[in-house]
């Protein structure tokens, strides 16, 4: 949100759109994108400047849904803001849909000075494990559904 709202009031004439329902089976009610606007309007935002997705419950559906939405012109940049570690999924699900975006990754799980350390932290490995293997998975299991191109898409030369 807050990449979002940079980029919103340093392209003040660009499109926004935010693509978010809800990801769990059992509640529905509450979706992503009905919670955000309060959000934007703290970060300088104006709400009704935005473009809401609310019914996706996925990846693919974020990507087909809003395709559908803003139906997206030939020649028109448009700039996909989401986790880095969910990018390649992420693109590759707008690829499908027929819509060429360009990757902004946030969200980085890494800060670039790490440094190597023998501590044992069980928590904190067990949740990157969890992380790692629901994308990697997600990657395989798109892929096998045809709901991506590529296995793992890579960027546009």
């Amino acid at each position: 949100m807050v990449r979002m709202a940079a980029l919103a009031r340093r392209y003040p004439k660009a499109k926004l759109v935010f693509s978010g329902g809800s990801g769990r089976l059992g509640r529905q009610d509450i979706k992503e994108a009905d919670v955000l606007a309060p959000f934007l309007d703290i970060l300088g935002v104006t709400p009704k400047r935005v473009v809401y997705e609310r019914m996706s419950r996925n990846t693919y559906e974020n990507a087909r849904l809003t395709y559908d939405l803003v139906k997206p012109k030939q020649g028109e940049n448009w700039v996909l803001i989401t986790s880095a570690f969910h990018m390649p999924r992420s693109v590759g699900s707008f690829r499908k849909a027929g819509w060429t975006v360009i990757p902004y990754p946030v969200d980085y799980k890494f800060t670039g000075k790490e440094e190597f350390n023998l501590s044992f932290d069980f928590a904190a490995g067990l949740g990157g494990l969890a992380s790692g293997s629901h994308e990697w998975l997600g990657l395989l299991f798109y892929r096998l559904t045809g709901k991506t191109d590529a296995f793992f898409p890579a960027p546009s030369p």
